[in-house]
């Protein structure tokens, strides 16, 4: 039985920055609170709670009236910082510089499509923090599709500003900006502006071939990563014999029947310990000494 671990799986610099942050914050002594789970990973919070960090909500900011809040990678509106300072709260921003330019050239589309009576639309998902940050860089509205069905919500007889969440799939982008110039009353007036992470996308087309090369792929990854959602279909599509795990005790000895290799792979919210530990479980498993 072959196991490999892919190198190229893991954290993303945003990521590693953020906890980074948190973990120099925690040396320091005392308690660190962050703004929702720095990371969509459960075994990495947990990890970082035994150090002293904390998760709040924002309803509970209150109650840490100055206190040290890290503001995590997927960033926050700038209502967020007017709160905190308010309340005497020390910021920690770790927001992703990827997603903070982000966030400025949203602003920027709205200001651009006020004056012509346009539109931002963004693709990405209802209620993740990074699109919360990202409509909320303004005061008036901006459309959040996620899937073809709901191109109907734009009226395209009017101008298109079209960016994306920097997680999401690059084809799917592509796709849909070439069905909105399809449908517009004048093409010319819809503007496709890529805004996915490459560090991100980049991994679609290597782990496509990653997962192509073993029997039985194992992916990890913690069931709130929309980035997880995403690669972990990149996987399945190239290999039916992808599963899902969060933690090793996940897995069942029947998925590695027959099996001669098994891929490891996760992420930009797997730590590569996890990826590690699970490895290990298959060895284990398989009675491998």
């Amino acid at each position: 039985m072959h196991i490999e671990i892919d190198d190229k799986s893991g954290f993303c610099f945003g990521v590693v920055r953020a906890i980074s942050q948190a973990e120099e914050a925690l040396a320091e002594g005392g308690t660190v609170y962050s703004l929702g789970d720095i990371v969509h990973n459960r075994i990495e919070v947990q990890r970082l709670e035994h150090l002293g960090l904390r998760t709040v909500t924002h309803a509970e900011m209150p109650a840490i009236a100055g206190g040290r809040l890290l503001i995590r990678a997927h960033g926050e509106p700038p209502t967020t910082y007017t709160e905190a300072r308010k309340m005497g709260i020390h910021i920690i921003d770790a927001t992703c510089p990827v997603v903070a330019r982000l966030q400025r050239r949203v602003k920027q589309a709205y200001e651009a499509m006020l004056p012509v009576n346009g539109q931002v639309v963004i693709l990405g998902k209802r209620g993740h923090a990074e699109v919360v940050g990202l409509t909320g860089q303004v005061d008036g509205q901006i459309l959040v599709i996620e899937q073809a069905g709901d191109l109907q919500m734009i009226d395209f007889s009017r101008p298109i500003h079209f960016l994306s969440q920097t997680t999401q799939s690059i084809a799917l982008f592509e796709e849909l900006g070439a069905e909105m110039k399809r449908r517009a009353l004048d093409p010319e007036q819809v503007r496709i502006d890529d805004t996915i992470c490459r560090q991100v996308a980049n991994r679609e087309q290597y782990l496509t071939q990653f997962a192509e090369r073993f029997d039985v792929v194992i992916f990890v990854c913690g069931r709130k990563s929309s980035n997880g959602k995403v690669l972990s279909e990149v996987c399945r599509r190239a290999n039916p014999k992808t599963h899902v795990v969060e933690e090793p005790a996940e897995m069942e000895t029947a998925w590695f029947e027959g099996a001669g290799s098994v891929g490891i792979c996760g992420a930009t919210s797997t730590p590569k310990w996890l990826m590690q530990q699970v490895a290990e479980a298959v060895e284990k498993r398989l009675g491998r000494p």
